[in-house]
């Protein structure tokens, strides 16, 4: 295939005439470099068309931790969404670090036309940034308090915690536990606070030693488990924030020798890929990964091809309780009378 290079030689002019040409730029020679460019067949490289167009054809999309399972689906409907428009989906790992978080910002809005992002907190300052550049921004899963509206797509974080909750204390709990995540972040205020509401709407005291918070790492939710178990009086139940905590929770009961739901009841917020084939099968609140990246897609598309101001989005999805084999009534020695 014919490159720049051959197209310069072709036409007798350096290759920096031929750039600024494809970057619609008026050159001296443009009948000699349309003239090679037709005949040598020269495709210009998605670059070249970027410079010519102002546009990257890509979108960018900034997880918090792409090992968590939920983002990888949530990537999944993001990419399937943006394909059939041509775009392509550049993708960034912050890492739940702030400092890398706005360093990708900085660069992928340089980069791509426009960008879905996870925010690691409601504090950021995202909206501020990236309105320096001026292209367009959805959050997904989490979300800003401060700067401009913006779109965003969430689901119904408080919704999960309350039916998790309901259905313990319908099975005779009242020792409920649960492992928060980051409360600085969307999704981890609005559980916590969710769960502190559900048990006083069932008239349960809060114990400040069954309350531990975590960081949605898998490690957190293993010594936070730990802790819950070695407490003076630990919990019949436990409901904990998300996946990968869920995950360390469950390795820290079998080092602990702890059965489920036996001795223990656990519910977790979001589904994991083997959550059916563990024994027992895990109780979750699962929500809809591929379908929040595909509708966080779709508004923006549709503020790449609108002509027209559109109104800021805000979208909830549903959850639902998927109730497997980690729950039952607790233990007899200690349940309700």
């Amino acid at each position: 295939m014919a490159n720049i290079q051959d197209v310069a030689r072709a036409a007798g002019v350096s290759t920096a005439s031929v750039t600024r040409y494809l970057a619609g730029q008026r050159i001296r020679s443009e009948e000699a470099v349309r003239r090679a460019i037709d005949e040598l067949g020269y495709r210009p490289s998605q670059v070249a068309r970027s410079l010519k167009s102002g546009r990257h054809h890509s979108i960018g999309v900034i997880v918090p931790d792409i090992a968590n399972p939920f983002f990888a689906g949530l990537v999944k409907g993001i990419e399937r969404e943006v394909r059939p428009h041509g775009l392509q989906v550049i993708l960034g790992n912050s890492d739940e670090d702030a400092e890398h978080e706005e360093a990708l910002v900085r660069e992928l809005s340089q980069r791509t036309d426009g960008l879905i992002m996870a925010p690691l907190s409601e504090n950021d300052q995202i909206p501020n940034l990236l309105g320096e550049h001026g292209i367009p921004l959805v959050f997904v899963d989490r979300e800003t308090s401060t700067g401009p509206d913006v779109d965003r797509v969430l689901v119904d974080n408080a919704a999960g915690i309350r039916q998790a909750v309901d259905h313990l204390v319908d099975l005779g709990h009242t020792r409920i536990a649960t492992i928060s995540g980051r409360l600085d972040s969307t999704p981890g205020r609005m559980r916590h606070e969710a769960f502190l509401a559900a048990l006083a709407e069932h008239g349960i005291a809060v114990e400040d030693g069954l309350v531990r918070y975590g960081d949605f790492r898998e490690e957190s939710g293993r010594e936070q488990m730990t802790a819950l178990w070695r407490h003076a009086a630990p919990p019949t139940a436990v409901v904990i924030a998300n996946n990968l905590m869920t995950a360390g929770a469950l390795v820290a009961l079998g080092d602990l020798g702890v059965r489920v739901p036996d001795e223990l009841s656990v519910v977790g917020f979001d589904d994991l890929p083997l959550a059916t084939l563990l024994d027992p099968p895990l109780t979750v609140v699962s929500r809809p990964d591929v379908e929040e990246g595909a509708a966080a897609a779709r508004l923006l598309v549709a503020r790449l091809t609108s002509t027209e101001p559109m109104p800021t989005a805000h979208l909830t999805l549903p959850v639902e309780l998927v109730v497997r084999g980690s729950t039952s009534t607790p233990p007899r020695s200690i349940a309700t009378p």
